[in-house]
Formats: structure tokens, sequence, C-alpha cells
């Protein structure tokens, strides 16, 4: 996944051209004419066989520059135009054409004119004109794009200052969804995939890692080069530079990370990731990409995780969690069977990817960990869709597995639950018609197999799955009535249907048995002081705290009474409990515990852990505490994540907002501004009159879990 922006997609629909798979009606999906409105592109007018970066990265100015080779065979006549994806922060210097002669006649060489149109507010069409003398179906060409880019949404340039160990500088890409655009002219679809290599040129002491299945170094020029053996689409094309080390844990897997947080990395991992690997080979088949390697990122990294082959990125800040790591690198593992070896063909049906990764998610803990625990953990997840749902209502077409964009609609809009858990309900039904898991098992090794390496759609997951078993298909189950394998994809509202999480009632009894006790005006403090929090899990506390928040605000006397059974041992374990709890705080408007916020938002600078707390101070009575954190702050924020607090502190006041120079994009090459502090008074000492709370069920990125 990429930081989540409000969306906006394409008006054009370029056909996409899958001639061997099936579709509605048992058309061809080449006659089906799908689309991918978030291209740009000509895609299905050509094959792309492999392209090349060639990059020098330049920390101070915060430029990529060199170019591009891109090894294209026209597959449709007439051709005279390749349009790809592109983006307003890549600039283009100049394109040619290389032509393979025929016959023993040489090589042509040719210098081909190009415009760049608008597309969309996430990016542009590059559209080049190709000599028809030349370019002939199914005959080999090469075009070179020599161009530099800067601060387009795929690349995020840290000045030392931002990173973990404040040493020195560092960048990374994020692609999904439609960012690496701005990264390289492509066609920026997961229909697409293809081999890449690259050669990237670094000042010295800087360590480049790329998702990639081969790697070498030259010391002496201060060169990386890398390929990638099995065709990707562009959006898992990922880079990252940067004072890294690594150490191995595993006979296919090494920790990258700077140095100061290594330690911790290798100690919280060392030994598991081979296990898991192999747990989830057993189930899926072989794990076709070789190393499982994961590079731990600063703060700024815009979402949990991402699930780049061979080098997941993962957020630095999780590490605090044991529970929550775990989940997160199992997710990722699994997408390299779902997402990563089978894709979904549009971003449409995202589901493909996220709900098939975390029902594998969740086999893989059931075999390591016990059923009990998957249960908690869907439990926990389970209940943050049914808040989002009663957040966003039951006809909200977001609610969609088949979500249907608009034009102008950025794909990152699809980044929600439903597309997790609501995806992971219905592969939980479809192993449920089953009635065996061992033989929904079989038939997703033979899924994998199938169709390795290709993009596909819910038509062909579905066609496959009753064509792997025939006596469903005979029985008709795609047509049970409440339960239609058309209802699923294209009805809003919440799952129909939710896998038996009765296993979990040994961990999560508990924890309901406890919110009762705090369910009423007068909760019984003796009985309350048979649970001992510190012995739970985390995802038993996170639960506990979760449905707390759902009942905010709450008597005064009764949160006075949770702070001082909880305040001083919340305040000691992990950050996801310890939001939690500071948002019930905050909710609640709870001024003893006000300096316990401070002290998070003063150490904790990640997008998960600082747009939710500052969303509900300024949905309550505290904005003006808000502000003056933030102020303290700012310094040590990303520049999007700045932006960001900033819009939700100052967007009721149009004059303040006006006045803040940082929220509109900085130039490439300036630095961004730092805002002088108001002068502001103290928080008062005695809580305000009593105001409406927040809208509970304000849906923060942690609560999505995000892969991309």
């Amino acid at each position: 996944m990429a930081e989540l922006q409000r969306p906006t997609l394409c008006c054009c629909r370029k056909v996409l051209t899958v001639p061997s798979k099936s579709c509605e009606g048992g058309r061809a999906l080449g006659q089906c004419r799908l689309v991918d409105i978030a291209s740009a592109s000509n895609f299905h007018s050509f094959k792309l066989r492999h392209f090349h970066l060639d990059l020098h990265l330049n920390f101070a100015l915060k430029r990529m520059t060199g170019w591009q080779v891109l090894e294209l065979v026209p597959i449709q006549p007439g051709v005279q135009t390749l349009v790809l994806d592109t983006h307003p922060s890549l600039h283009i210097h100049s394109i040619d054409c290389k032509v393979p002669g025929t016959a023993g006649s040489p090589d042509i060489f040719l210098s081909l004119t190009y415009r760049v149109d608008p597309f969309t507010d996430y990016g542009s069409s590059l559209n080049i004109s190709l000599p028809a003398t030349v370019i002939r179906p199914h005959r080999a060409f090469q075009i070179t794009i020599r161009y530099t880019t800067t601060d387009g949404p795929a690349i995020w340039w840290l000045d030392a200052e931002l990173t973990c160990g404040q040493t020195r500088p560092l960048v990374f890409t994020q692609g999904h969804s439609v960012c690496n655009r701005s990264f390289f002219p492509c066609f920026d679809t997961p229909a697409v995939k293809s081999t890449y290599s690259a050669t990237v040129r670094v000042p010295e002491g800087v360590t480049v890692l790329m998702s990639a299945s081969r790697s070498a170094y030259s010391k002496q020029d201060r060169v990386f080069q890398f390929s990638m053996e099995f065709p990707v689409p562009a959006y898992l094309v990922a880079l990252v530079a940067g004072d890294l080390q690594h150490a191995d844990i595993g006979p296919r897997s090494r920790v990258w990370a700077e140095s100061c947080i290594l330690p911790c990395a290798v100690s919280k991992l060392g030994g598991s990731v081979e296990r898991w690997l192999a747990v989830a080979e057993g189930l899926f088949g072989p794990y076709v990409w070789g190393r499982y390697d994961i590079v731990f990122l600063p703060p700024s990294f815009p979402i949990v995780a991402m699930e780049n082959p061979c080098l997941t990125f993962i957020i630095s800040s999780i590490l605090e969690s044991r529970e929550f790591l775990l989940i997160d690198v199992i997710h990722e593992i699994a997408h390299g069977w779902f997402g990563n070896a089978v894709t979904n063909a549009t971003w449409e049906e995202m589901w493909l990817s996220e709900g098939l990764a975390t029902y594998a998610q969740r086999r893989i803990t059931t075999e390591a960990y016990g059923e009990a625990f998957t249960c908690l953990e869907t439990v926990f997840r389970l209940d943050a869709l049914h808040r989002q749902m009663r957040l966003l209502g039951d006809n909200n077409p977001v609610s969609k597995l088949q979500a249907k964009f608009e034009p102008g609609v950025n794909p990152s809009s699809l980044m929600n639950l439903f597309t997790y858990e609501k995806g992971f309900c219905f592969v939980s039904y479809l192993s449920q018609l089953c009635g065996d898991i061992k033989r929904f098992d079989s038939f997703l090794r033979a899924y994998i197999e199938k169709f390795k390496f290709s993009s596909v759609v819910a038509q062909d997951l579905l066609d496959f799955f009753l064509g792997f078993f025939p006596e469903l298909k005979e029985n008709c189950v795609s047509q049970r009535e409440g339960l239609e394998f058309e209802r699923w994809l294209n009805d809003c509202g919440p799952p129909l249907f939710e896998p038996d999480l009765s296993a979990g009632g040994v961990l999560t009894g508990p924890v309901q048995g406890l919110c009762e006790l705090w369910g009423t005006d007068a909760p019984d403090t003796q009985a309350i002081t048979t649970f001992d929090l510190s012995t739970w899990s985390t995802f038993q506390t996170v639960l506990f705290l979760d449905r707390l928040l759902d009942r905010s605000p709450l008597p005064h006397d009764v949160m006075g009474q949770l702070s001082h059974c909880y305040s001083a041992l919340l305040d000691g374990m992990n950050a996801e409990v310890r939001i939690r709890w500071l948002q019930i705080v905050v909710r609640n408007s709870f001024y003893p515990d006000l300096p316990r916020v401070r002290s998070f938002l003063l150490k904790h600078t990640s997008r998960m852990y600082t747009v939710p707390l500052y969303e509900d101070l300024c949905g309550g009575v505290m904005k003006c505490f808000a502000v003056e954190v933030f102020y303290q702050t700012q310094a040590r924020l990303h520049p999007n994540l700045r932006r960001t607090l900033q819009q939700i502190l100052f967007q009721a006041s149009a004059t303040a907002l006006s006045a803040l120079p940082c929220t509109a994009s900085p130039a490439p090459d300036a630095p961004p501004p730092v805002l002088a502090p108001p002068i502001l008074a103290p928080p008062t000492t005695s809580p305000p009159a009593p105001t409406d709370p927040p809208p509970n069920g304000t849906i923060a990125l942690r609560d999505v879990n995000v892969s991309a």
C-alpha cells in the first residue's frame, strides 16, 4: 500500500486484454473489454517484456536522475502512439527508439516526439509518437526515456533528523496503488507484469536495496545492480537507500535497518520468519521469490507494511508490539502467494489480494499459534469492521467487494477494512462450502499453480473454484439464497457470512466479562480486581479498550475509576495499547491524564499514531491543547504528515489556514517551512462544560493494517 490520499481516478477507460481467462457469460476478458480506469496508458496495445532503470540519487537536491529502457512488442496493428502513465513531478528530457535490424541490416535509432497531457490529480499521460515505418506488430523495439524525478507521491526523501538514527538522510519509494508513475513512466496497472533490472549510483556510505531477486555492488564505482527475474506489476517495484545495516535471521531471510534499531528487530524476529515461511509453504506450495528480507523504515513510512517481493517494507514503530509485528509480517509473507504471485487485474478488485492474503495469514497463525489466537485477532478486526460499518452506513458503496470507481477517484480509497475483512469472510465462506479446510488448502495451492505470475479477476477465482469442486457447482452453491456469489461481490453492507470464532472464547471471554463489569454506572470494583490486565495479550487489551472506546463518553465517575485502575499500567505498555487508552482519555475530556497524551505525541511521529489522536482532540474541546503540542513537534514530522495535521487543526478557520505556508506543497528543492508557534493559553485545569464527543468510529490506518 502509499499515503492514503483522497482519491482521484482517471476519466479514460482502457481495454484490458487477457485472452486466456474467463469472463462473465463465458467470454474471454479480451472480448469483455474490462477496463482499468486508474491507468491512462494503452497497455492493451503492447507486450512489455522487460524494463531497466539507470538512476543517480542526489540526496542534496532530493532528485533521481537517469534513464529507463523499455522493451516492447506491439500486439495490435496500426498503433502509432505509446501511452504511459507518468506524473507532473517527473520531468522528461528526451525519448529515443531503437528497432533491431533484420536480415543483416543495422539497428535503427530514432529520436521521438512526445507530449504530456493532464489525466488526474495523481498522474499524467505520456504520449509518445511511434514511426509507422518501423513499429510493426510482434516486432520488438526499445524505448529509452531520460528523465528526472523529484518529490512525487512515490518518493519520500527524509532529512537525517527524520530518520531513526538522525545521522544520515534516507529515501524510500512506495508504489501502491498508483504512485510509481512518479518514480518511472510505466503501464501503472496491476494487469501488466514484467521483469525488470536497475543500476543505482549513490554517494559513499549509502546502501541501496530494491524489491529484486538478485543484487550486486561495486564498491569502487558506488554502483548497485539489481534484477527481478520474475514478472511483477509496476506497483511492486520499490527502492530504499540510506545508512542501512543487516543481520541474517534465517537461511533465506535478512533484516535491514538503521544500526540503532537493528538489534531490536533481530531479537523480535530471529528464528520466526523461516518458521512462518515453512508453514506457508506447507499450506500453499513453494515460496517462489527466493529470499524474504525485511527492511524497517522510519516512522515517516506512510503505511504499516508493504509486500514488495523479496523485500518487505515495514514501519519501525510496530517493533513496540510483538503481536502486531507478528501479524503484519505474516500478512506480508502471505502476499508472496496472494497479491504478488497472483495479482488482482484491476484495483476495483483489490480484495483478491487483501482478502485472500488475510485468509492465508490466519491459516498460517492457526497452524503456528493455535485456533484461539487466530480467533482473537479476527474478533478484534471484525469489531473494527462493524465499527466502520456503523460510521459509514449499510448502503455505502465503498463496502462492496467489487468497488466501482467514478472517474477521478484514486484507488487508494479502496484501502479500507472491507477490502481485508469482508474479503476474508467471503474466502472463509468458500472454505466452509467445501466442508474440509484441508481440501480448501489444496484448492488454493492449485489456484496459485494455475495463475502464478498472472493477473486475474474475481470470475477467474470463482470459475476455478467451481471447477475444482464440481459437486458444489452441481449443487448451484453460487446461487444459494441470501449468499449468492453475485451478492457477495456487488452488494453493499456487512459480510453475508462470518466464520465461527467460538474457539477464541478462552481469550475473548475474559475481555467480554470485564467490559460488562465496566458497563454499569457503579462498577463492582472488587470483581474488577480479579482481572489482571498485565497477564493479558496485546490483542486482548486492545479489544477491551476498543470496546470501551465504542461506549465513550463514559460517566465521569466511571472514567475516574478507569484511570485509577489502569492508567499507570497501560502507560508502560506498547503504543498500540497506549493510543487506545489515550483516545479514551481524549473522548472523555479526562484532563488528569492529558500529560500522558502530550508525552505520547512528543515521542511518536508516525501517521498511524498521530492522526487518530489529533482528530479526536480537534473533534472535542481540546483543540487548543492539540495546536500547542503540534507546534512543539512539527519540526520532527514528515512534511506530508505535517500538512495533514495542519488540515485537521485549522480546517475550521479559513484565516488560520491561509496563513500557513506549509499547506501547499513546497518547491521541490526548498526545505519545508517551520511555523512559528502562536501565543496560546495553557489548557484549563478543570474540564469545561460537556460537549458532544467526536463521532465514534474514526477509521485510523492502524485499524486497517494496511499492506498497501
